[in-house]
């Protein structure tokens, strides 16, 4: 079975840190851009980051970009978002997905997606 499990969410305090985790089961990430995208009580799914299946392009959303860091280890089939300087604002459920096409990732068009995990809770709170 196809699998995306996402690790990592819990409860922070403002300007604290996390790290998610996004692990394969069933199939390879090698050949896959993986995105991060978030989706906030009453609010659309939005797109994070994403990082190329071998890593050497990773894109950003503004409300992202200097706090977020994206990675992946092929080797662990594991795909990181390295959240810092997180912000009330930062509270949502976040997802990862699996494109095989690269621009979908890229440009965080959800419906190009095609493979979704079900979500880690991540609450940024005091």
């Amino acid at each position: 079975q196809l699998q995306l499990v996402e690790s990592g969410g819990g409860l922070v305090q403002p300007g604290g840190s996390l790290r998610l985790s996004c692990a394969a089961s069933g199939f390879t990430l090698d050949y896959y851009a993986i995105g991060w995208f978030r989706q906030a009580p009453g609010k659309e799914r939005e797109g994070v980051s994403c990082i190329s299946s071998r890593g050497g392009t990773t894109n950003y959303a503004d409300f992202v970009k200097g706090r977020f860091t994206i990675s992946r280890d092929n080797a662990k089939n594991t795909v990181y978002l390295q959240m810092s300087s997180l912000k009330p604002e930062d509270t949502a459920v976040y997802y990862c997905a699996a494109a095989t096409v690269q621009s979908m990732c890229r440009m965080f068009l959800r419906g190009g997606m095609n493979y979704w995990g079900k979500g880690t809770l991540v609450t940024v709170s005091s």
